[in-house]
């Protein structure tokens, strides 16, 4: 899995410009246009909320866990109706932030998680955080099947019969490249064209910890289908094309705070070579690119727990 230092590397680095871009309880995950791009990103987020609630049984009372909350989004719209939820996340610029902003998260490991943790759910969720699960050693070692099937039995572990997991993910798609074929840590950035290969490269030095599922099947696999019957599926490729093309106006958009904030990064660039890296990596736009080439894929998934 991608341990403490790697995700605090992507999102704890980033996690001032994030909230002067999209808001402290911004959402950090797919919105959901359903090829509406006439919908604002607020509007996306919104109804991406409102499917998992609706679809999740989730209603005043319900006791609900984000798994990876991000900057809290979700558990801030769950609260606006009196639903008791709880956050986990990993990176601790995140959790700093959702605590900061009065939300109920915890800086830990998710795969941490017990019953007796903070007892059972009515439902759980996870957006974007069972991307991180599976490290590129592990793959290599045979294990990525085993770790899924781990995973879905802990979310069971956390829902009585009948309770629902949402889980929003990405995917390889139908033109991931062959592993061997990847050129890690070789691919020359300064380059304007890039192949998937090397874009999987690039992909790779963002998260060093992650190698994703395989398609849909990588979501549902033996584990999943003894503990969950599957109650909806749909793919979210086309709709995480608009929600990054919109990230990024919003990350380049002027406000004065923001740019004094890029400002003081001058020093760190000129001195650190790691940091010039991330940020050409953010200039490169790896992730809007291999959705583009379908890559990758996206899945938006609701299962529903059939047996302990």
């Amino acid at each position: 899995m991608a341990d403490q230092g790697e995700l605090d590397a992507h999102y704890t680095r980033m996690d001032k410009i994030f909230r002067l871009s999209l808001g402290d309880k911004g959402a950090y995950s797919c919105a959901r246009f359903d090829g509406d791009f006439s919908m604002s990103t607020e509007e996306g987020q919104l109804k991406k909320h409102k499917f998992i609630a609706d679809h999740c049984n989730i209603k005043e009372g319900s006791k609900v866990l984000d798994i990876g909350c991000g900057w809290g989004a979700f558990i801030d719209y769950l609260n606006g109706f009196g639903v008791k939820t709880t956050g986990v996340v990993l990176a601790k610029g995140q959790a700093d932030a959702c605590i900061k902003n009065g939300l109920n998260v915890v800086h830990m490991d998710s795969k941490d998680i017990t019953p007796e943790t903070f007892g059972k759910f009515d439902a759980v969720t996870a957006m974007g955080s069972p991307e991180h699960l599976c490290s590129v050693e592990e793959y290599k070692a045979g294990k990525q099947e085993e770790i899924y099937e781990k995973y879905f039995k802990q979310v069971a572990s956390l829902l009585p019969v009948g309770g629902r997991f949402y889980c929003q993910s990405m995917v390889f798609g139908p033109n991931m490249v062959d592993f061997d074929t990847i050129p890690f840590d070789k691919t020359d950035l300064s380059k304007n064209e890039f192949t998937n290969a090397e874009y999987m490269d690039i992909i790779c030095r963002v998260f060093p910890g992650s190698w994703l599922p395989y398609g849909k099947e990588g979501l549902i696999n033996p584990a999943t289908k003894e503990h969950f019957k599957l109650v909806s599926i749909d793919s979210g490729r086309l709709d995480y094309i608009e929600t990054i093309h919109r990230w990024t106006a919003q990350f380049k958009k002027f406000s004065f705070k923001k740019y004094l904030l890029f400002a003081s990064l001058i020093p760190t660039y000129l001195f650190d070579p790691t940091f010039r890296e991330w940020m050409r990596r953010f200039k490169i736009q790896a992730n809007l690119h291999v959705f583009d080439r379908e890559v990758f894929e996206h899945y938006r998934i609701v299962f529903e727990k059939v047996k302990d």
